[in-house]
């Protein structure tokens, strides 16, 4: 390997600073899980690494109506937060499934989320819980809906001078919710599918809902049509099978080494109708 320059910010201020110096060139890391392993294997061939690991984006927080993660915060503490036990345990579910301990002793939220993966393990959770990023340069500071940040596989809405600094999260403690992954990690191995579905509910009404999958399009995708149809409605099984179809519908697919297209068409169907039975229990007619 051709020798790096290996940049080191000492704060948020440094790495908004060596970003606008260096833009594309700078390869941000923190845990570096992902980043390294595409490095090594030359997918990726950075000319400068911009380590941001011990910069003070490590950190949770709760600010008004909202939880705030820092963007370097590992995945692990994510797991441990007493905040997001309480607020979030839906994130709590996604993140415990995701790797190896020791994976995530080192991976970050943000370095899952800019990583722009379609199968990304944490963002199915965050879509279905509304997360929105704030995203940071030299000259300004802008705020954009997680369904709005990607634009394709390894691809954001990210200007070369910018990073992500936090992930908001709005607390909703009487959000009903429900997960699935297939393909736990084994060695480290990607999802064949993940499933994220959260739902209000009132007098046995949902008010809204929210239906989020990955690795089953270019991106990790919100269902908004299938979510809509539940919305201002008494949920009954007619209505069950009308969004599950609708699902299958939005998203995109692909064959690869982990599953084929009609498996994941086929699996997103049968775990959005289980999920949304699992939130509103056994009785549902």
């Amino acid at each position: 390997m051709a020798e790096k320059v290996f940049l080191k910010a000492k704060d948020v201020n440094e790495i908004i600073e060596l970003k606008s110096k260096y833009g594309q060139k700078a390869k941000v890391i923190a845990g570096g899980t992902d980043v390294m392993v595409r490095v090594n294997t030359l997918v990726e061939t950075p000319d400068c690494f911009l380590y941001i690991g011990e910069a003070g984006l490590n950190y949770i927080k709760e600010e008004n109506d909202n939880i705030i993660i820092g963007a370097a915060t590992k995945l692990n503490d994510i797991i441990a937060s007493p905040l997001i036990k309480k607020h979030l345990p839906l994130l709590v579910e996604a993140v415990s499934g995701m790797a190896s301990v020791a994976v995530r002793n080192m991976g970050t939220i943000g370095g899952n989320i800019c990583n722009a993966s379609p199968a990304a393990d944490t963002v199915p959770a965050l879509l279905a819980l509304e997360a929105s990023v704030i995203i940071v340069s030299k000259d300004s500071q802008r705020t954009v809906a997680m369904k709005e940040f990607f634009t394709g596989p390894g691809k954001t809405v990210l200007n070369p001078d910018e990073i992500v600094k936090e992930i908001i999260i709005p607390k909703n403690d009487n959000l009903k919710w429900a997960y699935k992954k297939i393909g736990r990690r084994k060695a480290d191995t990607l999802s064949v599918i993940s499933v994220a579905v959260t739902m209000n509910l009132k007098d046995d009404v949902c008010k809204d809902a929210k239906i989020a999958l990955g690795a089953v399009a270019p991106t990790p995708i919100l269902a908004l049509n299938a979510s809509a149809l539940l919305c201002d409605k008494k949920v009954d099984s007619l209505l069950v099978d009308k969004v599950a179809n609708e699902v299958e519908k939005e998203i995109a697919p692909i064959d690869d080494q982990r599953g084929s297209a009609w498996y994941r068409r086929r699996m997103s169907k049968i775990i959005v109708k289980n999920l949304i039975e699992q939130i509103l229990g056994k009785g549902m007619k």
